[in-house]
């Protein structure tokens, strides 16, 4: 998400300077890349690069065609090749050996729903959301690109009610099953893929904690994109000066922080006060809820004293509550200092969010990327 925005706010510099623009997008991949479908990248036409499709090799390649799609103001796909063994001779040098399908397409202000209307309206608020994106192998035939917006029940597309009878099965299919899909569609004797991407919110963290050790934290997942709130109960701690980097600091009462704040499936909680009873107390009213993810600074044997205690009050917690604490929070990374621990707890929410066991790639055996079935082909 954070990526999208970036993009969005690109374009809008280049359009208030007068600058055309292109957005490149990953529709498709076969075998090995290093993006997978449903990364962008903008180009305006002196060459400024916003996002990323590959891992540098393609973005020289990627600037050419995309001022050639500007010129021409018509949307063009490109394949990258590298199954070959010497793959220099496509001038990218790849080395991933996998098959790329990228769609350059021109934005024209002009249209009520181009591209970056669509990515403006996904990222304007907190929800699931799906978008569909249409193209062809063939590269002769038309392609109509970025094409469609599904959120809140509410459809934002340019498309002929013909194309939206075909698609809108599928991306409420996608919707409801929260996962991206790829699907086939034909029309007027023409076989056009399509790119049904399910998009949801960034991740909300919200760490109880106003220490120096939270710092590097906010830092890093600032950076990522990450929707975060710092709370304390300490106002000369809890202070919008200390986290500049922070979408919302509050001063709070444990048991008051979930009625200052609206959460959703991708809000997880981070207990780093260093406050026992502060602690205690927050982790009394989470467990009433079901978030997926609530990590807690501290040893195992704290977590035992803050079970004993709940167990006491007659809170204990069953399976599903006690699966989606991590305590001692982060991966084993060996880390000490502020900034090394922020790294493993960063790295561990990435890994739960995304399913992952957080182990070392070079264990791994399956692809890196691990696409479900729904994505290695078109259905």
């Amino acid at each position: 998400m954070k990526e999208i925005r970036d993009i969005v706010r690109a374009f809008d510099i280049a359009q208030s300077e007068g600058k055309r623009s292109a957005l490149a997008t990953v529709v498709h991949v076969e075998g090995s890349s290093y993006r997978r479908p449903g990364a962008r990248m903008l180009v305006t036409e002196d060459g400024q690069l916003t996002g990323a499709i590959s891992g540098g090799c393609l973005e020289g390649d990627a600037l050419r065609k995309a001022l050639y799609a500007i010129n021409q103001q018509q949307n063009k796909l490109v394949t990258y090749d590298t199954t070959h063994e010497d793959d220099v001779q496509f001038g990218v040098q790849l080395g991933c050996n996998g098959i790329v399908h990228i769609l350059f397409e021109p934005i024209d202000n002009i249209r009520e729903f181009h591209p970056i209307r669509l990515l403006k309206e996904l990222i304007g608020e907190r929800r699931d959301a799906v978008l569909l994106t249409l193209f062809s192998l063939d590269r002769l035939s038309d392609q109509p690109g970025t094409a469609l917006l599904y959120a809140d029940g509410q459809v934002q597309t340019a498309l002929s009610g013909h194309w939206q009878e075909n698609a809108m099965a599928d991306v409420k299919g996608a919707f409801k099953t929260r996962t991206s899909c790829f699907k086939e569609y034909l029309r007027d004797n023409a076989t056009f893929k399509a790119f049904v991407e399910f998009v949801p919110p960034p991740p909300a963290i919200v760490i109880a904690g106003a220490g120096n050790d939270v710092l590097p934290l906010v830092d890093i997942m600032a950076m990522l994109g990450w929707h975060i709130t710092v709370v304390d109960g300490r106002a000369h701690y809890a202070t919008s000066r200390r986290f500049g980097k922070a979408d919302k600091v509050l001063v709070a009462r444990p048991e008051k922080v979930l009625e200052q704040l609206t959460t959703d499936p991708q809000t997880l909680f981070l207990l780093m006060t260093h406050n026992y009873n502060y602690d205690l107390a927050l982790l009394r009213a989470l467990i009433t809820k079901e978030f997926q993810y609530i990590g807690i600074l501290g040893p195992r044997k704290k977590f035992g004293r803050m079970l004993a205690d709940l167990q006491e009050e007659g809170r204990p917690l069953d399976r599903d509550r006690l699966t989606a604490i991590h305590t001692p929070i982060g991966l084993d990374i060996g880390a000490e200092t502020a900034e090394e621990i922020a790294v493993s707890i960063v790295a561990e929410i990435k890994a739960v969010l995304a399913g992952r066991s957080g182990g070392a790639l070079r264990e791994k055996q399956d692809p890196i990327h691990g696409r479900p079935a729904s994505l290695s082909s078109y259905e």
